[in-house]
């Protein structure tokens, strides 16, 4: 009887009973009551939980059977099982391991500094021989202008015929290998005498660069940056300008060279804003900033203080304290930087003072580099007596420098600001327009230089990780290559003149250097012997993160990928983010050996799915470097590995099959110490040196002895695969592709479909990064089959991006047991269309029509193809696999019902675990301005849209001098401007994670929305990691329970803390040695007023526009 029935009866019943006045009474009670009875009775026992359960089990019993089936799981399992007998079981001993990859990463890099080494000397002894001549003339090849030709076809001066051959080693970039060429940056005149000089000198490094290469195949690019600005750079290249025809790539200007030429400092940058600077001033006073801190580095401090009436700070977090140089910082004070304005009168007594009291106080307390400390003075003019300062802080040690940048065409002051430099250790310089800043600024690292100099210590210096933007090659892997292709280490030394004349004076001749690929560095380490969870990891002496799986150095801005501005600062604690009290990185930072175990939370499928893991940390130092390793080990399958043996014959006729890859990206051969392997994949290197062919192959034995025992033991599959393709009338459609891997990186897979019936279709293709062994990381689906008991099945669907439409992949794991050791041999799964068990699902979860329904409560006959209820599949992360909308599959179940999925989380079906980012990169949440400065007025806008203009032009008639230099990018805040919505800036995110508990097998609850009820029934779908899931689809919640989204939020910091983190310093390991002091140094050298004068019209325009304008 349905509600409305029984409501007529009870109320036929009570109208007997009473008069006409009660009866209406009472029957309109019994009408809300039976309402309320109704809903109570729609709500609680609408969908059945028996049913569900029946439905679980007939559907869970389906797809094992197909899983099985086509993946051949059951078989691969017995062949491992049958050779258990055979082989044996290991433990991975961590401590060794990480010590038998530091001495080799230690050899490796050894040979490259012993190739620095000998250029350097080659340097030396070569400009000890050469006299200077003024009047040289010298034809080099110069890399702007090789192979290119004047409107007669004659080649250019300094140009000429440079051959270039495509190389493999050098990212098949055109080089040549026979010689080196020479690169000037746009603002350097190439026929300088000086330069002229320089390059004849350095022309005996030729022979050295190829004897370099012959001796060490595995070495990259190496160069030689003069100080007089040119780079002589080995494989000779054809340099690119930018689409403005112009080079701005200057080699002094770069980490190696201003670590190799400098010791590690305390900087003081102290520039004047009182009116006198407004105009052309400031914006120069800002490029020299900017161009100073661009010539710091991590091993470096710094503080800037602004002055006028009276003392700031130009970040008040920062006051009476100095920071690390790091690229983060640095760009935080380029930003605060542009915001300086102009205002009263300049009094450079108190900054001067307080900048004195910096750099004691860091001294006192052992803080900053504890090494070169220097005051960066900029200004237009000093009128105060200032002479007393000196001689209270500074004299007669003179143990800080102070260095003077005179802004502006005013020679009045000079006197005085030169003064301050020679009295104090400096060097002085008049930078009268944007084209003097970059070589003035790099004087005072030519004067810090002097005491290294004259001890002639060559002090060898690594980098940190960086990416280098500059080669062709380089631009392309941004858009074509995976992330860590970029990043890579240099390791540099300094070049001195040995000439008696000038030992007092400290010349610096350059520096030498060569790259390490730290992909080709991390190969040391190689991924079979860490496990299926198993990494390796570099960092610097200061904690960051010179090479490690998680680190995402670039950011995808439209459809460009761009380095993160803080890409190489990026601190193991906020990676190894589970390691809160720092442990792990004090240890390593302090160079020590040891090991530690952490319980850690680790994101698949780019944090969408989370993994508990016990890892086991193993550290050590790389001697002669400022660099620090660690491996990780999760316990578990981490901890063993297997071993087994076949004969070479028997195992390469099996390697050989054509369902069989084995992973590119590691090493079973080195394939890049001959020039003639270069071009063989890794499989064709291992049949090379297998047969017989390449016997001088350098091959991991124990790599290839356990590839050669899996090709064997998984050969059988071959068969199986074809045997079920070859019958075609029992094939289920839509079975798509059957793979299995192995620990030892091999894949076998075959095609149950054509490409032309495959949705998959990027499925284990060389694209499908996530799905094959890389150099970082384990297939996903062998690394999520790991986690699950082996014999089960795990399903998921690969995210939007990944997929190329509808598939499920259904995976799982492979073990060998000998005695009570067990070890993961492998993985095995079947990828698979949606539609194949959909049609399955839909198929078992209908009662049919003549279902008894006499004692049954709620709906019978149950169908999800009614519209009263909402059927659905989700896996144990909450993802939908199957629901009746097929936009629902791949979305998070909590986005599409937000009222069941808290419900779920409540009750402890599922578990939120909160997840961090510390490398992300969020929108700013501010109003539409310009990141400069705000947008005042039309007029403004306008008018800086004119000055570009006006700039721009003067640029052709004064060639670099005055406003030449003023570059579009100072400009473009006015003509772009672009929403500070729209720009990205590196944040701290949390985003959630969701996980099943499975000890919950099934519930069923009612979720009271307003005037309606919901009822659900969940079930575990058994040997699965899915869950069936049926629910009231005519009650509507979303107004009580909003969606639960996977979006991450950002962490926001108040102001407090985000200071005390911006200027907290953590533990680091100073560099060894410290050139600050040599009692020799000639200081008389302390510079002088130089400038090229323009036509006085024409700056007079630039003066007067840029008044006008600022």
């Amino acid at each position: 009887m349905n509600c409305w029935s029984l409501g007529k009866a009870r109320n036929a019943i009570k109208l007997d009973r009473s008069g006409p006045y009660s009866g209406r009474l009472m029957m309109l009670m019994w009408i809300i009551l039976s309402s309320s009875l109704c809903l109570m009775t729609d709500g609680q026992m609408k969908i059945s939980p028996e049913t569900v359960q029946q439905w679980a089990v007939s559907f869970g019993k389906e797809i094992t059977a197909l899983s099985a089936r086509y993946s051949g799981a059951k078989l691969l399992q017995k062949k491992y099982k049958d050779i258990e007998g055979t082989v044996k079981i290991e433990e991975v001993n961590g401590d060794e391991l990480v010590k038998r990859f530091a001495e080799e990463m230690e050899e490796m890099l050894g040979r490259k500094m012993k190739a620095v080494k000998r250029l350097a000397e080659a340097a030396e002894d070569a400009d000890l021989d050469h006299e200077y001549n003024e009047t040289l003339e010298f034809d080099y090849y110069n890399s702007m202008l090789i192979n290119t030709v004047d409107e007669d076809g004659n080649p250019v001066p300094l140009g000429g015929e440079f051959t270039l051959e495509e190389n493999e080693h050098f990212n098949k970039l055109p080089v040549n290998i026979q010689q080196s060429n020479i690169q000037v940056p746009t603002n350097v005149y190439n026929r300088d005498p000086d330069i002229l000089n320089g390059v004849y000198m350095s022309e005996a490094l030729n022979d050295v660069f190829a004897d370099n290469f012959q001796k060490d195949p595995t070495l990259t690019w190496q160069y030689f940056g003069s100080s007089t600005g040119f780079f002589r750079l080995y494989p000779g290249i054809q340099w690119t300008p930018d689409e403005n025809g112009v080079v701005t790539f200057d080699c002094r200007n770069r980490n190696w060279y201003i670590q190799a030429a400098t010791s590690p400092k305390d900087v003081v940058i102290v520039v004047d804003v009182s009116g006198s600077m407004k105009g052309l001033r400031l914006t120069i006073a800002k490029h020299t900033i900017n161009t100073i801190l661009d010539t710091l580095g991590e091993n470096d401090f710094v503080n800037i203080i602004a002055y006028s009436d009276y003392v700031r700070y130009v970040e008040p977090c920062f006051q009476g304290t100095l920071v690390q140089a790091d690229l983060d910082n640095r760009e935080h004070f380029k930003l605060l930087v542009e915001q300086l304005h102009v205002k009263g009168e300049g009094k450079v007594k108190k900054a001067m003072k307080e900048s004195f009291r910096i750099l004691n106080e860091a001294t006192a307390l052992g803080q900053g580099s504890l090494c070169n400390q220097a005051i960066m003075l900029i200004t237009d003019g000093a009128m105060e007596d200032f002479q007393d300062v000196f001689q209270e802080f500074n004299w007669p040690e003179r143990r800080v420098r102070v260095f003077t940048y005179l802004i502006g065409r005013e020679m009045t002051f000079a006197e005085n600001v030169k003064w301050i430099a020679c009295n104090n250790k400096g060097y002085y310089t008049h930078v009268s327009t944007l084209a003097d800043v970059q070589e003035n600024v790099m004087e005072y690292l030519h004067v810090l230089s002097r005491p290294m100099v004259i001890n002639h210590d060559h002090d060898i210096i690594w980098t940190e990780a960086y990416m280098d933007s500059v080669l062709p090659s380089t631009k392309k892997l941004f858009n074509t290559q995976a992330q860590s292709l970029l990043l890579m280490t240099s390791v540099a030394m300094p070049v001195f003149s040995k000439k008696r004349e000038t030992l007092s004076h400290g010349i610096l001749l350059g520096v030498v250097g060569t790259d390490v690929a730290l992909r080709e560095l991390m190969r040391v380490a190689t991924r079979y012997k860490l496990g299926v969870h198993g990494y390796a990891y570099l960092i610097t002496n200061n904690g960051y993160i010179l090479s490690h799986p998680d680190l995402r150095p670039l950011y995808k801005e439209g459809k460009k990928l761009k380095p993160k501005p803080n890409y190489n600062s990026v601190d193991l604690s906020e990676v190894e983010w589970e390691d809160s009290e720092e442990k792990l990185r004090t240890a390593m930072v302090k160079g020590e050996t040891g090991n530690l175990s952490l319980d850690v939370k680790t994101s698949v499928d780019k944090g969408r799915r989370v993994m508990f893991l016990k890892n086991d940390y193993y550290y050590t130092v790389i001697n002669e470097t400022p660099f620090s390793l660690g491996i990780v080990l999760s316990q578990g399958y981490g901890q063993y590995i297997f071993i087994g043996n076949v004969s070479v014959e028997e195992g390469l006729h099996d390697l050989l099959a054509p369902d069989l890859t084995i992973a590119n990206e590691w090493t079973y051969c080195e394939t890049d110490i001959d020039p003639a392997h270069r071009k063989l994949s890794q499989l064709q290197a291992v049949e090379q040196y297998l047969t017989g062919k390449e016997p001088d192959l350098e091959c991991d034995m124990q790599l290839l002895q356990q590839t050669l025992f899996d090709a064997v033991v998984t050969a059988p599959m071959e068969a199986y695969w074809n045997a079920l393709m070859l019958n075609v009338s029992s094939m289920d459609e839509g079975i798509e592709t059957a793979f299995l891997g192995t620990r030892s990186g091999l894949i076998r897979f075959l095609r149950y479909a054509g490409i032309e019936k495959r949705i998959g279709k990027s499925f284990l293709t060389s694209t499908d990064k996530e799905n094959m062994f890389t150099l970082d990381h384990f297939p996903v689906w062998y690394r999520r089959a790991a986690e699950y008991p082996a014999g089960k099945f795990l399903y998921y669907m690969p995210r939007q991006d990944t997929r190329a439409g509808r598939i499920m992949i259904a995976a799982t794991a492979v073990t060998v047991t000998v005695g009570k050791k067990t070890a993961l041999a492998g993985a095995i799964g079947v990828q698979m269309t949606l539609e194949v068990i959909e049609s399955k699902f839909w198929g078992i979860a209908a009662q049919p029509n003549d279902t008894d329904c006499s004692n049954v409560e709620g709906i019978c006959p149950l169908r999800c193809d009614s519209l009263d209820i909402e059927c659905y599949v989700i896996d144990n992360n909450g993802f939908v696999l199957i629901s009746e909308q097929r936009n629902d599959a791949g979305r998070f179940f909590g986005e599409i019902d937000g009222s069941v999925m808290t419900t779920l989380i409540r009750m402890g079906m599922f578990k939120r675990v909160s997840l961090f980012d510390y490398q992300a990169m969020c929108k700013m949440n501010s109003h539409s301005v310009s990141s400069a400065r705000p947008l005042l007025s039309p007029f403004y806008g306008l008018a800086s849209a004119l000055k570009w203009f006006l700039s721009n032009f003067l640029l052709f008639l004064l060639e670099f001098n005055i406003c030449g230099f003023w570059h579009t990018e100072h400009f473009a805040d006015a003509s772009v401007h672009k929403k500070k919505g729209d720009i990205l800036q590196p944040c701290d995110t949390e985003y959630p994670s969701f996980v099943y508990e499975p000890s919950v097998k099934e519930t069923n609850s009612i979720i009271k929305c307003g005037r309606c009820q919901k009822m659900f029934v969940v079930q575990q779908i058994p040997e699965s990691n899915l869950l069936m899931l049926v629910v009231q689809a005519d009650c509507d919640c979303s107004k009580q329970y909003p969606p639960i989204t996977l979006e991450p939020e950002e962490v926001r910091y108040i102001s407090s803390v985000k200071c005390d983190r911006m200027k907290s310093q953590k533990v680091r390991r100073r560099p060894e040695s410290c050139h600050s002091y040599h009692a020799q140094e000639n200081a008389d050298d302390c510079g002088g007023a130089s400038f090229i004068s323009p036509s006085t019209s024409v700056s007079f325009m630039c003066l007067l526009f840029a008044a006008v304008v600022s």
